[in-house]
């Protein structure tokens, strides 16, 4: 399998919002090709949209990031050309009705399909079959995943997999395709801490092969650039109200930021930053309906070239997908 060079994500002041308020806003990152990004974040805080959103998968509204100087929102294709989504729940899930080897068939069938040259089109069938079995065992050796020590083999269903060798699996079939930039979302969702330690390792060492890896994740290692989201208010994602809470509170306008660096920022740095912000945040939260974290509630589901102002972030399903296959 091909070792890329990975991709450099840049963005500034970028942001996406949608018909209920800001999803996300005021991102930047300056991450260099080959590093390990985490998006940490609770769940329902706008990490999905934001790891779609960098992927090529949703439209931006504000701002503008670099992804291998594809710059988004202009090129997002270009950016999609280069970025695989591994596991992204409700975009590319693994088909449970199948055994691994059929999903890893359908995987190199999808990634020659939509990605390879034409002319890889015309080769004998025996030599594309054997190309593709070369590249899924390369790919299932990056990830980690040994067919041999499944219950039945390369044949056990995909629905009896474990929780980690279903993120084997899915990064895996990203692989087949030698992205320049991996993302995966709810990395350490039901892991143990030991499974936890074990994803972060097969993580860098994916990196470590000069492939940029954007990951998804609750806690960050220590090591990852770190872009988080601000804690959720209790509720707020359900609650219609919360745009009308008063905007003299400072959590409230620090959960519409999301910052980014090797290390947290101090409660100090944080408040002042709020309260910056508090008055910005009032008249976005005025104008926004219901809270803008209810828009990213399902944490996986948008709109993709459509214009996000205008269209529920939950109606790009179909392209989404399609985008997602390789």
């Amino acid at each position: 399998m091909d070792s890329p060079h990975g991709a450099a994500v840049k963005a500034e002041d970028f942001g996406l919002k949608g018909p209920r308020g800001w999803v996300f806003r005021g991102i930047g990152i300056d991450a260099a090709p080959g590093s390990l990004i985490a998006v940490e974040g609770p769940s329902g805080s706008g990490r999905t949209c934001l790891l779609l959103a960098l992927t090529g998968r949703m439209k931006p509204t504000q701002g503008h990031a670099e992804i291998d100087q594809h710059r988004l929102p202009k090129k997002m294709a270009a950016v999609r050309r280069i970025a695989a989504l591994a596991h992204v729940p409700g975009v590319n899930d693994l088909d449970q009705a199948l055994t691994v080897a059929e999903q890893l068939r359908e995987g190199a069938l999808l990634q020659r399909r939509y990605d390879a040259p034409v002319r890889a089109l015309l080769r004998p069938r025996a030599e594309r079959r054997a190309r593709a079995a070369a590249r899924i065992d390369e790919a299932l050796a990056a990830a980690g995943l040994d067919l041999g020590t499944l219950p039945k083999g390369e044949r056990t269903s995909v629905r009896d997999l474990e929780r980690m060798e279903a993120v084997r699996l899915s990064v895996a079939i990203a692989l087949l395709g030698s992205p320049r930039l991996l993302a995966l979302d709810d990395l350490d969702l039901k892991l143990s801490d030991t499974e936890r330690t074990e994803a972060w390792a097969l993580l860098r060492s994916i990196a470590a092969r000069g492939t940029t890896v954007l990951a998804v994740c609750s806690e960050a290692p220590a090591d990852a650039v770190v872009l988080r989201t601000g804690p959720q208010a209790p509720e707020a994602a359900d609650a219609p109200e919360a745009p009308d809470a008063p905007v003299t509170a400072a959590p409230a306008a620090a959960d519409r930021k999301i910052t980014w660096g090797s290390a947290a920022k101090s409660a100090p740095e944080a408040e002042a930053e709020a309260e910056a912000e508090a008055e910005a945040a009032a008249e976005a939260a005025a104008d926004a309906g219901p809270d803008a974290d209810a828009t990213a509630g399902n944490d996986g589901d948008g709109d993709t070239d459509t214009d996000t102002e205008n269209d529920d972030t939950k109606g790009a399903d179909d392209e989404v997908a399609e985008a997602g296959r390789a």
